[in-house]
């Protein structure tokens, strides 16, 4: 099905360390102002996604304050709950500890069975649950 190009939005989502958030807006705030462009996956309201992303205690901060774990997890966060068929995770548990990286994987088994995750990363422990690998140095 061909998708018009003001459209493509809608159906994929990006997490890359790279990325930027608007730092001068509440967790909550952003939230709210994210999904008002992408629908939320069916089941999950914006309260459960803050609950899921272990972010309960943070709705009211600014996320200028928010530490380089906690931007990583609402990066993914925003992606796996917004309905788009589509993810593009480059390095998605930069940032991430040890907690945050059994985190993501968690993320991908509960919430990444409905959708095409293409992953950039050198790091099995991102990729493992990938049925194709591309190996880049193969076609230099």
């Amino acid at each position: 099905m061909e998708i018009p190009s003001s459209e493509i939005y809608r159906q994929l989502a990006l997490s890359a360390p790279y990325l930027e958030l608007p730092e001068e807006f509440t967790l909550i705030e952003f939230l709210r102002f994210h999904f008002r462009f992408k629908s939320l996956k069916n089941g999950i309201s914006i309260e459960d996604a803050v609950q899921y992303m272990y972010l309960e205690k943070s709705t009211e901060k600014t996320i200028q304050h928010f530490s380089s774990g906690m931007k990583q997890r609402l990066k993914l966060g925003m992606c796996f709950f917004s309905a788009c068929p589509l993810l593009l995770l480059d390095e998605p548990t930069s940032n991430l500890d040890e907690r945050g990286v059994q985190w993501f994987q968690g993320l991908v088994a509960d919430f990444g069975n409905d959708k095409s995750i293409i992953v950039g990363s050198n790091d099995p422990r991102e990729y493992q649950f990938c049925t194709e690998k591309v190996a880049i140095e193969n076609f230099k």
